[in-house]
């Protein structure tokens, strides 16, 4: 190997992170993002079995922390790679470090809050994380000062958190889950101060990469429902009842794909940097609700053939769809062409509204499951028919 050659190549693996204001209008989603997200399937896929087996008030509340938690975890590494990573060597190798630890992460979700374990391997992914956004730091105190509070502000965040997430693996299980839900808030009330108060804001740009690696992550929780299903048929008995509960939960999953990728899914947010972490924040609503239902599709499934819904089982799943339909107004209300399309998207808040609260009332009914099932298909076609026809009025359907 030539002195040439190597220098190339070293430089391949040592070039310093794509440095703020860089940004790559016309990026497209890599190979390597892709992969880096499928691993997230892994682990969202124990959390949701772990609350498909625990359908209960304290399950419920378990999974939405430990899915928060998870959610950060793909926040923090997803928009390092949009932000700041190249197509080199040295972002493979981090990226590949990452899901090697996203691995273990998985082996310990099932059971997060029940032993130290998930707590340690969470607390080394935000030790990688920290470094990581340590280099961004000392690039931006070089050449981007612009920027050099925010991401201050982000690796010490990002520090804390690990040490607190480091040390709660020494708590026993209720406390422990205390101090993640003190976490989880601490995250989210520390981005919208970021958002709101730091010139820079997030340090993010709207395009057309950013919007796509959300919608990604949307599927990828999309997939947990067809999970369900499958997980719901394979251990009920295999019946016209029991198969038309299971079909009738999965056009619940694919109405859900409707909803949110008609309504929001292909529109950029808006640049205002409120506006934008608004955007950001609403998904983990919805990504939680998507994954919620297709927790609760095994416990659909396996009581086919009860004259009512479990209590449990009909919260989740009612609960899961408002809960998705609310977050959807946050979201489009921090689209770049909500102002513009305002006559389209200020009733369709009421129409989310309206749907959320039905989706409630028939939980609170409890009917037979393949009925509740139904009952929510046919909630969710009714906004998305709404909303065609809002659109169709403004000229505005099918737009990106």
């Amino acid at each position: 190997m030539t002195s040439e050659t190597h220098g190339r190549f070293k430089r391949w693996f040592w070039r310093p992170p794509r440095a703020h204001g860089e940004i790559i209008a016309d990026r497209q989603v890599s190979v390597l993002e892709l992969f880096y997200d499928l691993v997230y399937v892994a682990v969202l896929g124990q959390a949701a079995h772990r609350l498909a087996t625990h359908v209960s008030v304290g399950g419920v509340g378990e999974f939405a922390v430990v899915f928060a938690l998870i959610w950060i975890a793909w926040i923090n590494g997803s928009l390092y790679l949009e932000l700041h990573g190249r197509e080199d060597g040295r972002t493979r190798s981090i990226v590949f470090v990452q899901m090697g630890v996203l691995v273990l992460l998985a082996v310990f979700t099932a059971d997060a809050a029940g032993g130290g374990g998930f707590a340690v391997v969470y607390a080394s992914y935000q030790v990688v994380q920290t470094g990581l956004w340590y280099s961004v730091w000392r690039q931006d105190r070089r050449d981007h000062p612009e920027f050099l509070a925010t991401t201050a502000g982000y690796v010490v965040g990002m520090a804390v958190s690990a040490m607190v997430m480091g040390a709660s693996a020494l708590l026993l299980a209720t406390p422990r889950l205390l101090v993640w839900t003190g976490l989880v808030v601490a995250w989210i009330v520390g981005i919208t101060i970021a958002a709101r108060r730091s010139r820079a804001g997030l340090g993010l740009t709207p395009t057309d990469s950013l919007v796509e690696r959300f919608g990604l992550f949307i599927i990828i929780v999309l997939g947990e429902v067809v999970i369900g299903v499958v997980g719901g048929l394979s251990g009920a008995e295999r019946d016209a009842r029991s198969i038309g509960t299971g079909m009738l939960a999965l056009w619940l999953g694919f109405g859900l794909w409707w909803i949110y990728f008609d309504l929001v899914g292909r529109r950029l947010p808006s640049a205002n940097r409120v506006a934008l972490a608004s955007w950001v924040l609403s998904h983990l609503p919805i990504a939680l609700a998507i994954t919620a239902a297709g927790a609760g599709m095994v416990s659909l499934i396996g009581h086919a053939h009860d004259p009512a819904t479990p209590a449990g089982t009909s919260w989740l799943l009612a609960g899961a769809v408002a809960t998705g339909l609310v977050a959807l107004v946050l979201t489009e209300g921090a689209l770049a062409d909500a102002e513009r399309l305002s006559l389209v998207f200020h009733p369709l808040r009421l129409a989310l509204g309206g749907g959320a609260a039905a989706a409630l009332l028939a939980g609170w009914l409890r009917p037979a499951p393949w009925l509740l099932a139904l009952l929510l298909v046919a909630i969710l076609s009714a906004v998305w028919f709404f909303a065609v026809s809002r659109f169709l009025r403004a000229n505005a359907w099918g737009e990106p």
